[in-house]
């Protein structure tokens, strides 16, 4: 059987429920994995792309149109690079949702996006040079750098881009109602997980 090729930039598990530093794996013991087909029934869509080609990548180009992905920047995400470094990452891990799809593309480096199940129990979604994944607007989630303390991603939205994040809980938002009916409560979860 071929291996997925995501997997090889693209791994998720269920998290542990240690305090200890969290640019850890947090792995349960022994290790759960979660496919990347359950993060599509999650809403979550993911890539492994060309990340030293980014520039000239057509199936980048081909994702970008299908999807209406017409802004792009770059965030580097480091001590030495970010500004203000200590508490933005403090924010970054903060439990929270957008209204829009947050949609991420690991050029360099690594680190983690940590998502909810329908059991509101968290999954650790490994991410390294070469993944792209779309958290889709309304689903919890958090971030954090692993213990190699880099990622520099690219960052693409639809039109221009939104920033705002809704700290937990914010049930009442329409983005996250229009989540939880489709993939929470039973809606259409008949996703391709590779859009």
């Amino acid at each position: 059987m071929l291996q997925d090729p995501r997997q090889e930039v693209i791994q998720a598990w269920y998290m542990d429920d240690s305090n200890e530093d969290q640019r850890l794996p947090h792995h349960k013991n022994p290790p759960e994995y979660v496919s990347l087909d359950k993060l599509a029934e999650l809403g979550v869509l993911s890539w492994r792309l060309d990340a030293d080609n980014y520039e000239t990548d057509q199936e980048l180009k081909k994702i970008r149109e299908d999807r209406g992905y017409s802004y792009v920047d770059f965030c580097e995400v480091c001590p030495e690079k970010l500004p203000n470094y200590e508490q933005k990452i403090k924010n970054f891990f903060e439990e929270h949702l957008h209204t829009d799809e947050e949609i991420r593309y690991c050029v360099d480096g690594s680190g983690y996006f940590d998502v909810r199940d329908q059991n509101d129990k968290w999954i650790r979604v490994a991410v390294k040079k070469g993944g792209m994944i779309v958290l889709p607007a309304g689903i919890y989630h958090r971030f954090t750098l692993d213990t190699d303390n880099y990622i520099k991603a690219m960052r693409l939205f639809v039109g221009d881009p939104i920033w705002t994040p809704f700290n937990r809980p914010h049930d009442e938002l329409p983005a996250r109602k229009e989540y939880l009916q489709a993939f929470v409560e039973g809606g259409d979860h008949a996703v391709d997980a590779t859009a």
